[in-house]
Formats: structure tokens, C-alpha cells, sequence
């Protein structure tokens, strides 16, 4: 079953997650919600070895209303 990223990136805004981790094969559909994502510029990956990334939410981003 494919991870639905929209969820995993609201968990990542609303303090429920830290982060979470994509693989090379789900990049795909990562990057499809990331970038329908409305504040997709405070979630910040990390890539490691083997092309996995680690994504976190920024909330220290600034106080701009988001």
C-alpha cells in the first residue's frame, strides 16, 4: 500500500511526527504531494546513504502566519 505523504507531511506540521523517511522507489509520489504540499518550503529532507531521505518540518521558519 502506498503512504499517502499529505498526511505524513500535516503529521509532520501539527507535532504528531519528527520526520519521516522516503526511499528512492516512493519518491515518485512523494514529490507529487510535496509539491501540492501549501507550506511544502518548511519541510526540509536530509538524504542519506542508498538515496533514502529524511524529511522534518522547520517551524522555527519564521513567524509569517503559516
Amino acid at each position: 500500500m502506498a503512504k499517502d505523504f499529505t498526511d505524513l507531511m500535516n503529521q509532520l506540521k501539527d507535532k504528531k511526527i519528527e520526520k519521516f523517511e522516503v526511499t528512492p522507489e516512493d519518491f515518485p509520489a512523494f514529490q507529487k504531494a510535496f509539491m501540492s504540499f501549501d507550506t511544502r518550503k518548511r519541510v526540509v529532507g536530509q538524504a542519506n546513504k542508498n538515496g533514502q531521505l529524511i524529511y522534518h518540518y522547520d517551524h522555527d521558519a519564521g513567524n509569517d502566519g503559516e
